[in-house]
């Protein structure tokens, strides 16, 4: 158990500017017909990440992976390296910090031209893509949302700005350690009564893992 803090400690915030890292697989030319918006799972590093990708045809398809910005020793080696998106600590205000990390990337990468725009989050990724597209209003062609959960604080409202030809595939693993079948059912609901018609659920042979064959152009 943490130890609380001294009655009279008080928290304070520094605003500061900060420089992130993202990668990127492929070239965006005249020939791209898609570009993608991932976001990795706790533990990954944005370079790994884009390993589940390399399947997709370069010529056609531009892969962006942003880079969450928490870093730590994934063991006690301090050998491998992982990220984290956020916590349950101040939540909102880190969220808000990614907003703006992500309307930049948004921004310098002119995600405005896209030919078709495919964006898709992984485990802890599903909750920081969702918050970006209900906070920002955004629109895609394809919205994909693997092994995570879509955060309770939003609502159906918050994604009906999406065009009603968005498709929208959710994926679950029958043996995801994370998932109770009790969990399982109320996730099915919850993804049908804020997508509605254009959510496809996807349950597939496996476990907290990216299928790297589940996901296509």
């Amino acid at each position: 158990m943490s130890a609380k803090p001294p009655p009279s400690s008080e928290e304070k915030f520094l605003t500061i500017q900060t420089t992130h890292p993202y990668e990127t697989l492929n070239s965006w030319t005249p020939d791209t017909k898609q570009v993608w918006v991932v976001f990795h799972g706790i533990g990954y590093l944005s370079r790994y990440f884009l390993r589940h990708f390399q399947h997709l045809d370069p010529k056609e398809n531009y892969i962006i992976a942003p880079q969450a910005p928490a870093l730590y020793y994934l063991d006690e080696t301090y050998t491998h390296i992982g990220a984290s998106w956020l916590t349950r600590e101040n939540t909102v205000l880190y969220m808000d910090n990614l907003l703006h990390l992500l309307d930049q990337l948004w921004r310098t990468e002119e995600l405005q031209k896209a030919p078709s725009l495919v964006l898709m989050g992984y485990s802890q990724g599903v909750s920081v893509l969702c918050r970006w597209i209900a906070a920002r209003k955004l629109k895609c062609e394809r919205l994909l949302l693997y092994a995570g959960r879509v955060p309770e604080e939003l609502r159906a409202e918050d994604f009906a700005h999406l065009p009603a030809e968005t498709g929208v595939d959710f994926f679950l693993g029958d043996r995801d350690p994370f998932v109770t079948p009790e969990m399982r059912e109320g996730m099915r609901d919850r993804m049908k009564l804020l997508f509605g018609s254009r959510l496809k659920i996807n349950e597939f042979s496996g476990g907290h893992t990216l299928v790297n064959t589940l996901i296509t152009a």
